[in-house]
């Protein structure tokens, strides 16, 4: 086992019996490489990986943000790797698909009415009702999807989506190329979010399941993408 990994693992057991919680900071680099017996390159090491992971923070200099912070930020990590394979792998337009519509599916029909989540999904549809520009209408619009799912309740399901949506945005705007008339898929996307929402206030979590399904499959069927294409 390479020396940083005993790092990791003192963390990980720190973590897990609740010696070390959000917020908390790591011993300084000095004390902790003497404490567990290993170099400081090891224990710089295992914090530049747990620090891509998105649990921890390290911050230099002297002051309230300096030291080591355990923080909580799983998208990140889940985005810049999910990037990588999209880069490396070039995975199936027809895999992304299917995943998107079985986590936001999933979310919709749990999406609970009276969350605060939801009315922010309103608020960001009204954005989008006066967004005249692609970039931004787009940006919004993956706002909207990840209050959807906040609205369910799920903090895994919200990552996952949050990581999945970032790591395939530029390609997803690459696609708004392939329309034969924008303001009129525009249109379309936001009379299909209304639904969504009304299905949800309703109760109606079947339906808004459906939706949400069949709003996904439109856009990717609309710009023209074939099953087999790569991203």
């Amino acid at each position: 086992m390479r020396t940083h990994q005993l790092v990791l693992q003192w963390i990980e057991g720190q973590l897990s019996s609740g010696q070390l919680a959000l917020g908390g900071r790591l011993p300084a680099e000095r004390s902790l490489a003497e404490q567990l017996q290993v170099s400081r390159t090891s224990v710089r090491e295992a914090i530049r990986v747990l620090e891509a992971m998105g649990v921890l923070r390290a911050g230099v200099g002297s002051g309230p943000e300096a030291g080591t912070v355990v923080i909580a930020d799983p998208t990140a990590a889940l985005g810049s790797a999910l990037r990588l394979h999209v880069a490396t792998s070039h995975l199936p337009v027809k895999d992304i698909v299917e995943t998107r519509v079985l986590l936001e599916s999933w979310a919709a029909s749990r999406a609970r009415p009276e969350s605060p989540a939801l009315a922010e999904a309103a608020r960001l549809l009204e954005q989008m009702d006066s967004c005249a520009e692609t970039e931004a209408f787009l940006a919004l619009d993956v706002r909207f999807h990840l209050a959807l799912a906040e609205a369910a309740g799920n903090a895994v399901v919200s990552a996952m989506m949050g990581s999945l949506r970032e790591a395939i945005q530029d390609y997803a705007g690459r696609l708004t190329g392939n329309l034969q008339n924008w303001d009129a898929t525009a249109a379309r996307l936001r009379a299909e979010h209304r639904g969504i929402l009304a299905a949800i206030s309703n109760h109606d979590g079947g339906r808004a399941a459906q939706l949400v399904a069949d709003h996904i499959e439109g856009y990717y069927a609309e710009a023209g993408v074939r099953p087999d294409a790569k991203a």
